[in-house]
């Protein structure tokens, strides 16, 4: 194949993004030009990339982008690989068994940091969505009356006993939204409840036969919880904080290190699948039917199809429509991997006791966020970036994040480890 694509006398990076440029209209199977990077200093450097997943809704840009042939536009094939729990995405990530994974934000920084596990330098290529967690309460803790954080916090003081809570890995997102929101109504993790590890396909049944009061995780979870009648909706993750960032691509810095250009080219792909699955109602649903197959998610399509389109219920007979469901791509901000995002899960790290000193905050962001990769894979997938690597929101307790000054947003929590 290398011979019909003769090599340029001087390629560049920039020619990366021009020829990418030039298939970035092709958005259905057998579109654009596939290996268009088979010649020249911008080829990927390694043609097949395994992929690592959890069977979660939201690994659905990955795999798209290699259902729907995004992939071979840049030169590549994605091997989608279901892996079974985040601390096995993790130890194949760092042995190298994995290329890259659809992955836990906190799970790259945690390692990197040698907090969650084997210490070493890890990359985020880019966000891969925004939303689309939820807080599930158990029936029988609804049935006391425990039906959202301030009600929950009631019944805890009335009702003394041990309560236990489930996330799914210890420096991951759903730990820190379940503390965050368990704080933010004078719960605190660390001492009034006991917080265990669950891997996300196995909350269900373990809430059915009774080991946990509530639990954490990504969608098609939660609603599962309600189809079967063993949880309701407590709160979700876009109501603790609006657009935050969740699942990331990530892998090693050796990864980005040794194939720069095999990153650029995936990192592309998946920027189209998730500009694909936000482009339309029918997208999201042929979406929803291919990953609710037994090789991704392995769920009924009802338990997906209805929170991507933003139709929620909590399980009590209240429904809502929410502008803030899970988005892939929205305008694009969805994807770019803002240092400001990467800086927060530090902040909430050392809150928890998970990292003993405050770190260099804005250092290990720029260590770890790819920026300059992420530009060069969205200018090849025609996506235009933000200008500022710092984004500011409210969260449910009143407090504003915009990454200027962590120290002291990191100590200015009253109800910490």
């Amino acid at each position: 194949m290398t011979q019909a694509f003769p090599t340029p006398a001087k390629p560049t990076r920039r020619d990366f993004i021009r020829q990418a440029g030039a298939l970035g209209g092709a958005a259905t199977f057998g579109l654009g030009n596939p290996g268009a990077w088979a010649a020249g200093s911008d080829a990927p450097e390694k043609k097949e990339v395994k992929i690592g997943f959890i069977p979660l809704t939201d690994c659905a840009s990955v795999v798209m982008a290699s259902v729907l042939g995004f992939d071979k536009k840049y030169g590549v094939t994605i091997i989608p690989s279901k892996e079974a729990s985040w601390p096995g995405v993790r130890d194949k990530l760092v042995n190298g068994e994995l290329d890259l994974a659809h992955v836990l934000y906190g799970l790259i920084y945690g390692v990197h940091m040698g907090t969650a596990g084997p210490k070493k330098d890890m990359a985020v290529l880019m966000n891969l969505n925004h939303n689309g967690q939820a807080i599930t309460l158990s029936k029988k803790l609804a049935d006391k009356g425990a039906v959202d954080g301030p009600s929950l916090a009631k019944v805890m003081s009335t009702d003394k006993r041990e309560y236990t809570f489930a996330q799914t890995f210890p420096t991951g997102t759903h730990a820190m939204w379940l503390y965050y929101w368990l704080a933010t109504y004078g719960i605190n993790p660390m001492k009034d409840a006991k917080v265990i590890t669950v891997p996300p396909p196995q909350m269900v049944a373990n809430m059915r036969i009774g080991n946990m009061d509530g639990y954490c995780v990504g969608e098609p979870w939660n609603h599962r919880a309600i189809i079967d009648g063993i949880g309701v909706t407590g709160v979700t993750t876009q109501d603790i904080w609006k657009d935050h960032p969740e699942k990331v691509l990530g892998t090693t810095a050796e990864f980005v290190k040794k194939y720069p250009n095999t990153a650029r080219a995936v990192t592309a792909a998946i920027i189209d699948a998730g500009k694909w699955i936000d482009a339309s109602l029918s997208n999201k649903n042929k979406m929803a039917e291919t990953i609710a197959e037994k090789s991704y998610v392995n769920t009924s399509v009802d338990a997906i199809n209805q929170r991507i389109l933003g139709r929620y219920q909590n399980g009590m007979g209240k429904t809502w429509d929410d502008p803030n469901y899970m988005k892939f791509f929205n305008d694009g901000s969805v994807n770019f991997p803002y240092l400001s995002d990467g800086m927060w899960f530090l902040t909430q790290h050392k809150r928890w006791g998970l990292i003993k000193d405050h770190p260099d905050y804005l250092g290990i962001a720029k260590q770890i966020n790819q920026i300059d990769i992420y530009k060069d894979a969205a200018a090849a997938a025609k996506v235009s970036v933000p200008k500022d690597v710092m984004r500011s929101h409210k969260l449910v307790d009143g407090t504003v994040w915009d990454g200027k000054d962590p120290k002291k947003y990191a100590d200015s929590f009253k109800i910490r480890a």
